[in-house]
């Protein structure tokens, strides 16, 4: 377990580096597969998809005021903070709210 840690830690932390970052790990993942980094991949696929998906729909809505732009960016910036401080750690430790559904939704991440 500690070996595959150690040999995924990398990979991780690049998943939280942007969503073209996440692309990237996804890849990097392909061969060989580390359980750690493909739980990361997940969070932060989630993470990043989740703030693009709520960007869009505040855009189009006509709601992309500043305060709702500020609420989104803090949301979005509390949970990529909390997510790659547990990659620093070594831990697997779920999104609050979020995780458990995006390791469930992204199962096609290998």
């Amino acid at each position: 377990m500690k070996n595959d840690i150690k040999n995924g830690k990398t990979t991780a932390i690049v998943s939280y580096i942007t969503i073209v970052g996440c692309l990237i790990a996804i890849t990097m993942n392909l061969e060989p597969k580390n359980s750690f980094a493909r739980f990361h991949i997940r969070q932060a696929f989630g993470i990043h998809l989740l703030f693009h998906a709520m960007a869009i729909v505040a855009t189009f809505s006509g709601i992309a005021v500043a305060s709702i732009s500020t609420i989104l960016y803090l949301f979005y910036m509390a949970m990529w903070i909390f997510g790659f401080v547990q990659v620093l750690n070594e831990k697997e430790t779920e999104l609050p709210l979020l995780g458990n559904h995006f390791q469930k939704w992204f199962t096609f991440i290998n």
